[in-house]
């Protein structure tokens, strides 16, 4: 059994892109796209540097494009589930069927904006914890009035708050923490700080209509399945200002009883945390047009 999945912000690096525009008909996909939400995702993706591509407003379209860009590049895949992490999840609702890929970038697209928007009200960011507890950490992170924005397995925790909380993170770490590093990430995702994207997000979601998923749909709120359009759509507004449950999506995967996990562009930080997570599973990680042959034959030897 086949999960498809697709990576949150963080994952984008300049100059992602470039090799994809070349297959047969993507770059006429991307441009379409960049006509229908105002924003040149070909020059993002190919020339643009680091800072530029951090932007929120930027980053979350530029993401949901690679990912549908790289998916359509396959061929039909038919997979077993479907799951995103964080802003990954509307590309999780286009492959699904719950979204049209226009539709989902528009979106995104507004969905960057707000959180852009939320996040300059407030100098805020996200530092990932490397190894420890949860049961510890969490504790020790609400203690410094910090949030686990992203509990991902694995021995891995995201904080997220004002830069002051998180520079006394870096000083006061949680027991079992080996390191904590500053994330590319410009705000508190998944937080009390984003609370004025959600309302935002919340009118834009209104003018859907969303299908009901053609695959099982694995939510990162709660590692839950579901099978409503408009539960899918209601959950990607919710999870704007609410923690990303990584770990229960992966819970849920194996008792789905899931063999192969195949990473969409830009892949690798999933699949690095299923090596960890899901010892037995198979992982590819969609970096390049050259991992697509492994990736079909990942498919045609794991698909339902």
């Amino acid at each position: 059994m086949l999960v498809l999945v697709a990576p949150g912000q963080g994952a984008q690096t300049p100059g992602f892109l470039t090799p994809w525009l070349d297959l047969p008909g993507a770059a006429d996909r991307l441009a379409g796209w960049s006509d229908a939400i105002g924003l040149d995702l070909a020059h993002y993706g190919t020339q643009a540097d680091a800072d530029a591509i951090r932007d929120t407003a930027v980053a979350q379209p530029l993401l949901v494009a690679a990912g549908l860009l790289s998916a359509a590049a396959l061929g039909e895949v038919t997979p077993g589930a479907v799951a995103g992490h964080s802003v990954g999840e509307i590309t999780a609702a286009a492959f699904a069927g719950v979204l049209e890929d226009t539709a989902a970038l528009q979106l995104v697209r507004r969905r960057g904006l707000a959180m852009a928007e939320a996040a300059a009200v407030t100098r805020t960011g996200m530092s990932a914890l490397l190894g420890g507890d949860p049961a510890t950490t969490v504790p020790h992170l609400e203690k410094l009035g910090l949030t686990a924005a992203n509990v991902n397995g694995a021995g891995q925790v995201v904080a997220a708050g004002t830069l002051e909380q998180l520079a006394e993170l870096a000083e006061n770490k949680p027991e079992g923490v080996r390191k904590v590093i500053a994330l590319k990430v410009a705000g508190a995702f998944h937080t009390h700080h984003m609370a004025s994207a959600v309302d935002t997000l919340a009118k834009a979601a209104a003018e859907l209509a969303p299908a009901d998923p053609r695959f099982t749909y694995v939510s990162n709120s709660d590692g839950r399945t579901v099978a409503g359009g408009d539960e899918v759509v209601t959950r990607l507004v919710g999870q704007v200002a609410n923690p990303v449950r990584w770990d229960l999506c992966m819970e849920t995967f194996k008792e789905l009883g899931v063999t192969a996990l195949l990473e969409v562009c830009p892949g690798g930080t999933l699949t690095g945390l299923a090596k960890r997570a899901l010892p037995g599973v198979r992982t590819l990680a969609l970096k390049t047009p050259d991992d697509l042959d492994a990736a079909r034959e990942l498919i045609a030897e794991h698909s339902a």
